[in-house]
Order: C-alpha cells, then sequence, then structure tokens
C-alpha cells in the first residue's frame, strides 16, 4: 500500500550551497502524508469537526543520506510500517532517480478536543491493514 508523491526542488527550498535545506525535507514529507491520507478518502477537516479528532506526529527518526539540488525532481515515497489502536507508524523516503537521499519512520497519533492521545477510529484501522 506505497503512495508516491512528486515534488520539484525550488530555489526557496535550498541554502546557501544550494542543496536542500535539512528542514525542508520534513515539509516534503508532511505534504507527501496529507496527499496519503486523502487518498485514503479520509477527510481531516470532516474528522476534526464532527469526531473532534486530528492527526499529530509524535515522533521521527530521519536519516540525511545525500543532498537534493535546485530543480532535482524528487519523489516521496509513504507506506505504513505498523498500525495499532492508538498508533501508525510509516516509512518515508525521498528519492531522486531511485536514489534514497532522506528516509523517515514517522509515528503518528490520533488526539482529541483537549489534546489528549485518542484511539483510532476504526475504520481508518481497517483501511490501514
Amino acid at each position: 500500500m506505497s503512495h508516491l508523491f512528486k515534488l520539484r526542488v525550488y530555489y526557496e527550498d535550498t541554502d546557501l550551497a544550494g542543496i536542500v535545506y535539512y528542514a525542508n525535507y520534513l515539509k516534503f514529507i508532511e505534504r507527501a502524508r496529507s496527499e496519503w491520507v486523502r487518498e485514503l478518502g479520509i477527510d481531516q477537516r470532516r474528522m476534526k469537526e464532527e469526531d473532534g479528532m486530528v492527526f499529530a506526529v509524535r515522533r521521527i527518526e530521519a536519516d540525511y543520506l545525500a543532498p537534493a539540488h535546485f530543480d532535482d525532481e524528487l519523489e516521496v515515497q509513504t507506506a505504513p510500517e505498523a498500525v495499532t489502536g492508538a498508533r501508525i507508524v510509516l516509512k518515508q523516503d525521498v528519492l531522486r532517480d531511485g536514489e534514497v537521499l532522506f528516509s523517515a519512520q514517522v509515528t503518528l497519533v490520533a488526539l482529541n478536543e483537549t489534546g489528549q492521545p485518542a484511539r483510532l477510529p476504526a475504520n481508518i484501522r481497517l483501511q490501514l491493514h
């Protein structure tokens, strides 16, 4: 159940050395996660309004393996590694021409209206298994 998200590196994504600024990889994988959730048919706005629940990043473990440069075409691969009643663990890789430049393991949790951890809705757990 892997998801692919394509993007191009713009000038604003780079630092003085002309390579992607390290924090921008987190933005790239966030965009990919948002599109992955949307393609699963999960309406996050409605989930918040009707269920009072939102997703939040609990943990990220990241490895920067090689630099991306201005105008590179990149692809973010997103795949679930584990799903429990309260969390989703994703593997997200940023690639250029098949070479992994950045790799992250991202743990997502659900939070209720008061910001407390909550069980993932059953329909979402079922979609990910």
